[in-house]
């Protein structure tokens, strides 16, 4: 996708490759050039555009709207436009409306989000065979997945340490109705196959995952080369070990692109109630049979889930990881609800309520 041209001695970029078409050009204003975010480091960014990459910082009208929303703030996979100074500085002066947007709670009080990547085609949650999946972890990244608006995707790595991937894959797809459940191995180039068509030219792939998944090998076969650092797993309990600390967004030859993000310990909730229904779509099927609308699957007569608890047709655990996130968007809501309430009155500042004069 990158070419160099030897007459100009200058790298140009094939914008199509990475997913630029007519809907987007039409954004395009005749003083700035369009370009997609591959990098973000304190407020710089790492823009890919036609002639080939600059560094731009960010311009007042995007320093504007973060101000009033932090998710409006460039991120890895943005398709942005950009504008060059007499001074010959280049800054970011908007960013285009996205199609998909990956985002989470962040750790603060403020009840506010942190977007990890936009305008994915597909995200892979990406999780390690060994020692073993954690079931929890994949239905809580699979919520954020869904309301993403990308196409979900399960890759399992590492399947070269299993004895029978295969069934590992198999009992995750129990519990991932409709999500396509891949087992590879970076390490042997095994599995990928099927994973490629993801990043075809024009699409990107997202990687979500935890510290140690393989996501950075994984990004490495499917470029073709080593462009992410990797290490080797520990010795000691066979875990792999932390290697990315940023979000970025890595061309693959032929066409496409993936966007490796640094693995994170828990991705918090910020409003999946729909991401939640998709995740869980065999509870949510479930409870189109209970004889009341608004039943709570508690006590109520008639409660189709409950009868499938009873029977063993729905598992105790998977109820309880089901309960556990709707608790948390349910939560989460409401704090947003009350800080949106409090910004009007003008009660807000910096995560706390403003006291009021005696």
């Amino acid at each position: 996708m990158f070419r160099l041209d030897t007459d100009e001695d200058a790298m140009t970029i094939d914008l199509t490759a990475l997913g630029w078409d007519a809907e987007r050009a039409a954004h395009v204003r005749r003083d700035h050039r369009p370009g997609r975010v591959a990098r973000v480091d304190r407020g710089v960014c790492t823009v890919l555009c036609a002639d080939g990459p600059v560094r731009a910082s960010l311009g007042g009208g995007v320093l504007a709207a973060a101000a009033r929303d932090l998710t409006a703030l460039p991120c890895a996979g943005d398709w942005v436009l950009v504008g060059t100074w007499p001074d010959r500085r280049v800054t970011v002066e908007s960013v285009l409306p996205r199609r998909t947007a990956l985002i989470r709670r962040t750790a603060g009080k403020d009840a506010s989000g942190q977007v990890l990547a936009a305008n994915l085609d597909a995200a892979a949650i990406v999780e390690p065979v060994h020692p073993e999946p954690d079931v929890g972890r994949v239905e809580r990244a699979l919520s954020l997945v869904h309301e993403s608006g990308a196409r979900p995707l399960i890759v399992l790595t590492k399947s070269d340490l299993a004895a029978d991937p295969a069934a590992i894959a198999r009992q995750l797809a129990a519990v991932a109705p409709g999500v396509p459940v891949l087992a590879v191995s970076a390490e042997r180039g095994a599995g990928l196959d099927p994973l490629r068509p993801f990043v075809a030219p024009g699409r990107t792939l997202g990687l979500l995952g935890p510290s140690g998944a393989g996501k950075s090998s994984l990004v490495n076969a499917l470029a073709g080369a080593v462009v992410m650092p990797t290490q080797a797993i520990r010795r000691v309990d066979g875990k792999g070990r932390h290697t990315t600390t940023w979000r970025a967004l890595i061309p693959v030859p032929g066409g496409g692109a993936v966007v490796d993000t640094p693995g994170v310990r828990a991705v918090g909730l910020l409003d999946g109630s729909v991401g939640l229904d998709r995740a869980f779509a065999d509870i949510a099927e479930l409870a189109t049979g209970c004889r009341y609308g608004d039943c709570a699957h508690d006590a109520e007569p008639g409660c189709a889930v409950r009868e499938a608890l009873a029977t063993g047709e729905l598992t105790a655990r998977r109820w309880e990881s089901w309960r556990r996130l709707q608790r948390e968007i349910a939560f989460e809501t409401g704090r947003r609800e009350a800080r949106l309430a409090a910004e009007r009155r003008g009660g807000w500042r910096g995560g706390r309520r403003r006291a009021a004069r005696p």
